[in-house]
């Protein structure tokens, strides 16, 4: 859901009444406790224990707003809130009929004794741990207890504020559904039906944004729109925005890793091979850290599921091989030509390389390391420590071909000499050992 459908549910929770119009505020102040907890760090993972922590926070929360007849009984909303559809409990093995029989929790054995923790929507989890979200979900429960409008959080000035960034990553993930499902979209049309949702954002703007957002998922490890070049220059908050939209569309996230990870055709499309050298390599951009906060989407890397497939691989080496074969006829280098050899597949894939070929003008012996992706051209790549350290060692002699977009009309990038000059490399994998 969006953040202004939990809004919107934050500020409509079914609230206890005296009188018929006194209302008992344990759902607002319960609510406000784990988003206090959240933001502090002190629940880090979408896991809530109704321990002495949640209930000394909700204390000072419910003193607030308490009035002279109410109690201080953080059992009830911990097992009433059930109602909001947000709040879900994980019953204690064992006692699910038990725990289905029970309309109320008459104190904090009752819960001790049925429930073992409360997640929260994977979505609204993420949601309260940025802080532009958390205050307006905390203005939205305010309302249950006043009829006071809606305060203006989202008021960022020229920037993008919240909703607008929902609204454009919404309509990314369509357009990336569609293009891994081979269907036809039209980037003009999606941002005129954006538009309206915006705040006055011309087309520059919007197609800026959209760039950001590949971006993003690029540091994520994930597929993005080819047709929208990465722009590294964004707003933190539009990760963010990104983190929630993942963690509460886990099947939209397997469908697209599904969909980018199809099966290498036995044929490719006819290939012209003059046009095949891309010779713009993107650049070597800052390196952006990860935020402090994991996100719940599942961590499925979809660049270390693509270096798994062996296939594509062994494609992608077999198509360098033909290229090179290609480039050194027209050299009039036949005799090298034909001495092209598959490295890996004749000796093993513990060399640094994967094809020995040649330098057509010096005579000399050039090393080629494949990597290959169906996707664009600044998906990122994964490279072993021995791979890295032979391009150092051979940097004289040494070139990186990524192939992408191998699926369509493949091509090739070149990075000549030692891998690290032209990409950030950082550390996937340990070694595990008992000396």
């Amino acid at each position: 859901m969006s953040l202004l459908d939990y809004e919107r549910q934050f500020s409509k929770l079914k609230m206890n009444t005296r009188g018929g119009s006194e209302k008992i505020p344990h759902k607002v102040a319960m609510l406000l406790a784990v988003s206090e907890l959240i933001e502090n760090d002190v629940i880090q993972e979408n896991r809530i224990l109704f321990d002495q922590g949640l209930k000394q926070c909700f204390s000072r929360h419910f003193e607030e707003f308490a009035g002279p007849r109410d109690r201080d009984n953080p059992h009830l909303p911990f097992f009433h809130l059930r109602s909001s559809g947000f709040w879900h409990h994980r019953v204690r093995p064992g006692m699910a009929d038990a725990y289905a029989s029970l309309s109320t929790a008459s104190g904090s054995a009752a819960i001790n004794d049925h429930i073992e923790f409360v997640f929260l929507d994977d979505e609204l989890f993420e949601l309260l741990g940025y802080s532009v979200a958390r205050e307006l979900l905390h203005a939205a429960l305010l309302r249950n207890l006043d009829s006071s409008d809606r305060s203006d959080l989202l008021d960022v000035g020229n920037g993008w504020d919240w909703l607008e960034c929902e609204a454009i990553v919404q309509d990314y993930f369509i357009m990336l559904k569609q293009e891994l499902a081979g269907e036809q979209f039209n980037k003009s049309e999606h941002r005129r039906n954006l538009k309206p949702k915006l705040n006055n954002r011309n087309d520059g703007a919007i197609e800026f944004k959209h760039q950001n957002i590949s971006a993003v998922l690029l540091e994520l490890g994930q597929p993005y729109i080819q047709g929208y070049k990465p722009a590294f220059n964004y707003q933190s908050q539009l990760k963010q925005v990104v983190l929630a939209h993942l963690a509460g569309n886990q099947s939209e996230l397997d469908y697209i890793l599904d969909s980018a990870l199809v099966d290498v055709p036995s044929q490719l499309p006819e290939i012209e091979w003059e046009s095949v050298i891309d010779l713009e390599i993107p650049e070597k951009i800052m390196n952006v850290q990860e935020p402090q906060r994991k996100y719940l989407a599942r961590k499925t890397n979809y660049n270390e599921r693509e270096s798994r497939n062996r296939k594509l691989g062994e494609r992608g080496e077999a198509f360098v091989i033909e290229y090179e074969r290609y480039r050194l006829n027209r050299c009039n280098r036949s005799d090298l030509a034909s001495e092209v050899e598959w490295s890996s597949s004749e000796y093993g894939d513990g060399l640094g390389y994967d094809v020995r070929s040649f330098d057509a003008e010096r005579d000399k012996e050039l090393f080629i390391e494949v990597k290959t992706t169906n996707r664009g051209k600044y998906q990122p790549f994964f490279i072993s420590d021995n791979e890295v350290e032979f391009s150092r060692e051979k940097s004289k002699q040494y070139s990186l071909y990524r192939v992408f977009d191998f699926m369509n009309q493949a091509r090739i990038y070149q990075l000549r000499g030692a891998v690290d000059q032209h990409v950030h490399l950082q550390p996937k994998n340990f070694r595990a050992s008992f000396s």
